[in-house]
């Protein structure tokens, strides 16, 4: 039987919240699906959470190996897929019921190479907290070569879309880097024609309290890192000239994302190098303040569509580029 959708769901120590995760999925109304489960190394009772799915759903494929971080576990999932689709979905996020489904069809429709969908983070009782749209200007079909717009505002989550399983016989997650999506997803996209979109919000993304505080770290500096390397691909790509779209990339995920990256860190001479590995990414980038405070998203102008808070977080640290070094 032909699998739509090859679904890798990697965990590690998730024992809290796998079961609601396997439950949205093998509750999918999309039923030709694959369920590939890679247990990366967990010392929790993940493992035994996984078994019992096993034992009552066939379509669920456990593999178990050393620990090698997100990226290695989903590239090893991708071993194992024989889907049309693949999909990755976080193990302490859940997914709507539809959402394969959905995603699926409108792939197919439109003969997109990938379909995605909008998220909303949820806390820890599953009250939506805050929404994080795609593109909701732009219709469900977007042909690249007509409209290249979404390559420069794009939120770059794997977890959101099902991707045309031939778009990963060249690319794989970059192994050992943060920023995993951010340097593959855009790849991908540019390896594309055609991108389907569905504006509601089936992902739900789950945002623990303490992995904000606790995982902010040198790592950050990887952003460059993976921008660098969607940079160089972008310029060998059949959508090169769209010049304008990756400054937009450049300018979301370089200053915008990594600022709000940035806030979190505590070490203080730590935030110092990392302002002025921005000073030093934007001025090699030839991005000024102008770019910065006129760069649009979804039509309108992002700074001004912030919360007065962040607004004046991200105009203080404008204001301050030339000053970076005695922050």
């Amino acid at each position: 039987m032909k699998n739509d959708v090859s679904i890798i769901v990697p965990v590690y120590n998730t024992e809290k919240y796998l079961s609601k995760c396997l439950d949205s999925i093998i509750n999918q109304t999309l039923k030709s699906i694959e369920i590939i489960v890679v247990n990366d190394g967990s010392n929790d009772n993940s493992q035994q959470i996984i078994d019992e799915y096993c034992s009552k759903d066939e379509r669920i494929k456990s593999i178990i190996k050393e620990n090698g971080g997100l990226s290695d576990a989903r590239n090893h999932g991708i071993d194992y897929v024989t889907g049309e689709y693949i999909a990755f979905i976080d193990s302490d996020d859940y997914i709507d019921l539809n959402m394969m489904e959905e995603l699926y069809k409108k792939a197919v429709h439109h003969q997109a190479e990938i379909a995605l969908c909008d998220l909303v983070k949820v806390d820890e009782q599953g009250n939506e907290f805050r929404d994080l749209p795609q593109s909701p200007q732009l219709g469900d079909k977007i042909v690249l070569e007509n409209d290249f717009s979404l390559f420069g505002e794009m939120s770059c989550f794997a977890c959101n879309k099902i991707f045309k399983k031939s778009l990963f016989k060249k690319h794989r997650f970059k192994k050992g880097i943060h920023f995993e999506d951010i340097e593959l997803i855009p790849k991908l996209v540019l390896d594309s024609k055609i991108i389907a979109k569905i504006n509601q919000p089936f992902y739900k993304y789950f945002e623990r309290q303490d992995s904000i505080t606790k995982t902010h770290t040198k790592k950050g500096l990887d952003m460059f890192l993976a921008i660098k390397e969607v940079t160089n691909y972008f310029l060998q790509s059949n959508y090169a000239e769209n010049i304008e779209q990756l400054k937009r990339f450049q300018i979301i995920q370089g200053y915008y994302s990594y600022l709000a990256y940035v806030a979190y860190v505590k070490d203080k001479p730590l935030k110092k190098e990392m302002l002025l590995e921005l000073k030093l990414f934007l001025n090699n980038n030839n991005i000024t303040k102008k770019n910065i405070i006129n760069y649009q998203r979804f039509g309108k102008n992002y700074l001004h569509s912030l919360t007065l808070k962040k607004r004046m977080f991200y105009t203080l640290a404008n204001t301050n580029l030339n000053l970076l070094n005695k922050i």
